[in-house]
C-alpha cells in the first residue's frame, strides 16, 4: 500500500505568472524516510478539504511567507510576507485533519500555522522581542543558513519519540509561538524561551517543530525517526481507514 501524504502549496509568481508550490525536500524526506507519495494540495481553500478522503496523512512545510496577523487579531508588522491564499486552505485543513485524526506533522510555517489555527498567536518578528535570539538563518548559502544553530530542551512525547532530552537544531524563522493554543502543549524549548516544537494531546500523531528536519534528512538521526514515526502513524490510519470502510 503506498501511502499518499498531503502537502498544502504556496502561492508563487514566476515570469508574471501565478505557480503552486512547495520545496521538493518536504517530499524527498516523506519518500526517503516515511516511504510515502506527497501530494501537493494547491492553495484553493476549503474546496481542497475534500482532499483528505484520499490522503492518509498532512505535512504543513516551512515558507518564506507568514500567517497574516488578522488570523490571530494582530496589528500587521510585516505586511509584504503574507500568503493569504495559503492561510485560507492551511488552517480548514488543520481542523479538519484532527477532527478525522489524521497524522499530522508541522514544520515552521507549519507549527505557526497549527497554533493559529487553534487559537493561539505569534511574534511576527521574534528577534526584537526583547531577550530572544535572532533565529533567522542569515546572509550566505543555503548550506550555511541550515546549519545546525542551537540546542532545544525535549519533553513529553518528542523526548520519548526521539530518546534525547537536548538536541541541536537549525534555525531560519523569523516568527514564531507567542501565545500557545489551548489545544497544544509544548515539547522542546530554545534557549531563549522560544517554543521550539509543540504537540496535540489525545492526537494519533499531531506534531510541530520549527526547525526543518526535512533539510538533509537522511545524515541526522533525529530527523529520520520523527518522518519514520509519522510514515508509521499514517500507515496505521491509512489501515483503519480501509477496514473501516
Amino acid at each position: 500500500m503506498t501511502l499518499l501524504i498531503g502537502i498544502p502549496a504556496c502561492t508563487r509568481t514566476l515570469n508574471g505568472h501565478m505557480q503552486h508550490a512547495t520545496p521538493a525536500r518536504y517530499g524527498t524526506a516523506l519518500m526517503g524516510a516515511a516511504d510515502a507519495l506527497p501530494v501537493l494540495i494547491p492553495p484553493l481553500g476549503d474546496v481542497t478539504l475534500a482532499m483528505l478522503d484520499r490522503l492518509d496523512g498532512l505535512l504543513l512545510s516551512g515558507s518564506p511567507s507568514n500567517v497574516e496577523p488578522s488570523r490571530y487579531g494582530a496589528e500587521d508588522e510585516t505586511p509584504d510576507a503574507h500568503d493569504a491564499a495559503r492561510d485560507r486552505t492551511t488552517l480548514p485543513l488543520i481542523r479538519e485533519a484532527l477532527r478525522r485524526d489524521m497524522p499530522l506533522l508541522a514544520i515552521c510555517r507549519g507549527i505557526q500555522e497549527l497554533n493559529v489555527a487553534l487559537g493561539g498567536s505569534l511574534h511576527q518578528q521574534v528577534h526584537l522581542v526583547p531577550g530572544r535570539l535572532d533565529h533567522r538563518g542569515g546572509p550566505g548559502p543555503h548550506s550555511r543558513a541550515f546549519a545546525p544553530k542551537h540546542d532545544v530542551a525535549l519533553s513529553g512525547e518528542l523526548a520519548r519519540l526521539l530518546g534525547h532530552e537536548r538536541i541541536r537544531v537549525n534555525s531560519v524563522h523569523g516568527q514564531a509561538i507567542d501565545r500557545l493554543a489551548d489545544g497544544l502543549v509544548a515539547e522542546a524549548v530554545a534557549p531563549d524561551g522560544t517554543v521550539e516544537a509543540v504537540r496535540v494531546p489525545d492526537a494519533r500523531f499531531a506534531f510541530g517543530v520549527q526547525w526543518h528536519p526535512e533539510w538533509d534528512y537522511a545524515s541526522d538521526t533525529n530527523s529520520v525517526t520523527l518522518f519514520r514515526a509519522f510514515g508509521r502513524a499514517c500507515r496505521a490510519y491509512a489501515g483503519g481507514i480501509r477496514t473501516a470502510a
